[in-house]
């Protein structure tokens, strides 16, 4: 049975690597997961609506449909990451399949030529995944840094007597009671103890604050597997309407959830002279899930017959979040065998809140009558307004200093275009997006391409879509700590959408 208890207490929330700038950036980003034609067209739907994916761009997109209309969105793809570390190189690639959007819009028309005013009310009501979690990495080379560095530099200034156990007492109370009342170092510092990795100067002196290692300086192989799991996603519920005929307005309401697991297993072996530890097995898990709320506003105008232009505003997303952890350390000496430490607790953590930042869209679109468009949308996102806050007591000001020393504005441009030969439709896109970081060594630009066709029928529609994105990203092991580690990884997502439509 796992023990199960609660951290309190500032030193509590020191323990969480969630609470870094990587994962800030996580929640404060989305990708409209959404239908084949939207894909299709690397999301460049700003100033035309009519797809109900484009409702998450421009809510005034629902206002734009003639018919009330539903789709089902399917999706397969392959997540590619080439590793370097070092001097090895590695290519690890999961496949994943997910139902990622379901939705409708409801038209109310009462469209007169001759009246002014509203003449057309729509509902709408979706789902959109925003993040797909599911990633993979697999690491290995040979580096001159040992991960003995986390639990060294965690112990130093500890006393002897709080990281050592009592007779009687088992990994398990010691690791609860260091979590309640010490929080992450302590935590860490025992493990590191209790598999010898680290030994007091003065083990005769209960008081004794300074370590060194038992693992002696030299090459040590390393292997690393990252494994994310889990998907981010909104509910939104839309209203728009249609004034006189050439202008279009909406307003969402958005509830947004995150569910996000990973688990990390760093291995690290040595053959190197004199050293007492020789194999080390670090695991770490960690889950993440809460809800959000937010809002966006949005405007069409047709300009002429052949120009349509779109402004539309989100609010920031007000999330509260829930993380819980757990860990186990093994270590192998080639003279004294194998130690564990395995407490079989989960640590739980008080929930906290997080507002991602604002963004504003701006989009034109040039419509050829019937035969085909290009439309091009551009959004402004303030990475650096990103905040963490508690009802807790608790002091967030250091991340929040980091995140806005490090953090930036980023630009997103997103162009797209659709051909139509009777009932099929020809679309292909190109997307760009800034990297958050000041140093985009941190986090490289995204950019992708996409393309796609469909086929219409009686009051059906069939969409299919490829895309394809690039990014490069340094993985850091153990971010924030002494031991700082990191593989250059390029990842190449690739993707499959199926859509359904149909007009009722």
């Amino acid at each position: 049975m796992k023990k199960i208890f609660l951290f309190i207490g500032i030193l509590s929330m020191q323990f969480l690597n969630a609470q870094d700038i990587t994962d800030a950036v996580r929640y404060s980003q989305q990708e409209i997961l959404g239908t084949a034609r939207y894909r299709g067209m690397s999301g460049a739907f700003g100033a035309l609506g009519g797809d109900l994916s484009a409702l998450q761009i421009n809510p005034a997109g629902s206002a734009i449909f003639l018919n009330s209309f539903g789709s089902i969105t399917l999706s397969g793809g392959r997540v590619d990451n080439d590793v370097l570390y070092f001097n090895g190189f590695n290519n690890t690639n999961t496949g994943n399949a997910n139902f990622n959007q379901v939705g409708v819009v409801f038209i109310h028309d009462d469209y007169n030529p001759e009246s002014t005013g509203i003449n057309k009310l729509t509902l709408g009501l979706t789902y959109d995944q925003t993040t797909d979690n599911a990633d993979e990495l697999f690491v290995f080379g040979q580096s001159t840094n040992s991960i003995d560095e986390l639990f060294l530099s965690e112990s130093q200034g500890l006393p002897l007597d709080l990281i050592s156990r009592r007779t009687g007492e088992t990994v398990n109370e010691l690791y609860s009671f260091l979590g309640e009342t010490e929080g992450y170092s302590a935590q860490q510092a025992f493990l590191g103890h209790e598999t010898f990795i680290i030994e007091p100067t003065d083990p005769d002196d209960s008081s004794n604050t300074s370590y060194f290692s038992n693992v002696a300086p030299g090459v040590f192989n390393h292997e690393y597997i990252n494994t994310t799991t889990g998907i981010n996603g909104k509910l939104t519920a839309n209203i728009g309407a249609q004034i006189d005929k050439d202008f279009f307005i909406g307003l969402n309401l958005n509830s947004h959830f995150i569910n996000f697991d990973r688990v990390t297993e760093f291995f690290e072996g040595n053959n190197n002279t004199g050293s007492n530890i020789n194999e080390i097995l670090f695991t770490n898990r960690l889950s993440t899930f809460g809800s959000g709320f937010s809002a966006q506003i949005g405007g069409i105008a047709k300009v002429s017959k052949m120009v349509r232009v779109g402004a539309s505003f989100e609010t920031p997303t007000w999330y509260y979040l829930e993380e819980e952890t757990s860990q186990r350390l093994t270590t192998v000496s080639d003279t004294d065998g194998t130690a564990f430490a395995n407490p079989n607790v989960i640590n739980i953590f008080p929930g906290y809140q997080i507002t991602t930042p604002a963004k504003a869209t701006g989009s034109i679109a040039l419509l050829f009558d019937k035969k085909g468009l290009i439309s091009l949308d551009y959004s402004y996102k303030d990475y650096s307004t990103t905040k963490l806050s508690s009802d807790e007591g608790i002091d967030f000001s250091s991340i929040n200093d980091s995140i806005e020393e490090n953090l930036q504005a980023a630009s997103t441009l997103r162009i797209g275009t659709e051909w139509r030969y009777y009932n099929w439709s020809i679309r292909g896109g190109y997307s760009f997006e800034e990297s958050p970081y000041k140093d985009n060594l941190i986090l490289g630009d995204k950019t992708g391409i996409s393309i796609g066709t469909g086929f219409s029928f009686d009051k059906y529609k069939f969409d299919v879509a490829y895309t394809h994105t690039y990014q490069e990203r340094l993985e850091q092991f153990y971010p924030n700590s002494a031991f700082s580690n990191a593989a250059l990884v390029e990842n190449n997502t690739t993707n499959f959408t199926f859509t359904l439509g149909m007009n009722f």
